[in-house]
């Protein structure tokens, strides 16, 4: 077999088109990873949600081609943005916090698959949601968390209240992802329910709205006075387990170190 000369063969891949999904975190440029600005500078197709879009608008070429489509047109970005790279283009999909959660690294990786189309597909990680919420509350994910999407769009409401009532009998912090919008009000309203009859009023909560963004906001309040706080699809609300409290108006989830290190003293002096 003849062998293809090794400059001769980075040509062919830089001829090759691609997707890469750009994870662009909670909103503004300084949330990005390095290698994410990276690959939307370097891409001669943008393809993603109008809203996303516009946040890393400063980033892109003069000349490139944007594609943009609202919310719930995830499959038609990701068929689009599969196309092109068929024709070769190199083409960055933009996708809010973190691709792989919630994000569009699953219509990507999925279409694809439906549609047998081997595509080069690169995913950049994002922050999440759940974290950068954890940043502004303080530390409340220091024990195990769980995240539960509320939005029963593609998902029965029936699955989420399972996936919850699991969560909170196994004592996770419970992170929650598309609490409720103007017309969707419901699950939250279920969800809250089932955490008041399992968890004390008084449990801490978290509420993140626009995080990095106009208009961001940031409360802490407690279970039974959740509801009373505005809420909608920019939010990210964080309900503490049995051991999160409050200090300062931070919610601290414990992690064990001082019961740990006070054990490990206790049994240094018992052996001496």
């Amino acid at each position: 077999m003849k062998e293809v000369p090794r400059r001769s063969a980075n040509r062919e891949r830089d001829r090759a088109g691609r997707v890469t999904v750009v994870g662009i975190g909670p909103g503004g440029i300084d949330h990005m990873t390095t290698k994410a600005i990276h690959a939307l500078r370097s891409a001669d197709s943008i393809v993603g949600f109008a809203s996303y879009i516009s946040q890393v608008r400063s980033l892109i070429k003069p000349g490139v081609q944007v594609y943009c489509s609202e919310m719930g047109h995830e499959i038609d970005r990701a068929s689009q943005a599969l196309k092109l790279a068929s024709r070769g283009k190199k083409v960055a999909v933009v996708s809010g916090g973190d691709p792989g959660v919630y994000g569009m690294a699953g219509p990507i990786v999925e279409t694809a698959s439906k549609l047998g189309m081997k595509v080069d597909v690169f995913i950049i990680p994002g922050v999440t949601a759940a974290t950068a919420a954890a940043a502004s509350l303080g530390a409340p994910l220091m024990s195990d968390f769980a995240c539960v999407s509320l939005s029963d769009l593609l998902v029965p409401r029936r699955k989420i209240l399972e996936r919850v009532k699991a969560a909170v009998k196994g004592d996770f912090v419970l992170v929650l992802y598309n609490p409720q919008s103007r017309l969707r009000r419901e699950p939250l309203r279920f969800v809250h329910r089932l955490l008041m009859k399992y968890r004390k009023p008084s449990t801490p909560v978290g509420i993140v709205t626009a995080y990095a963004r106009d208009g961001e906001k940031s409360v802490v309040t407690t279970l039974d006075r959740m509801l009373d706080h505005e809420i909608g699809m920019e939010s990210t609300i964080v309900v503490g387990n049995s051991s999160t409290r409050i200090f300062n108006q931070r919610m601290i989830t414990p992690r064990g170190y001082y019961s740990s290190s006070s054990s490990r003293t206790n049994q240094d002096s018992h052996e001496q």
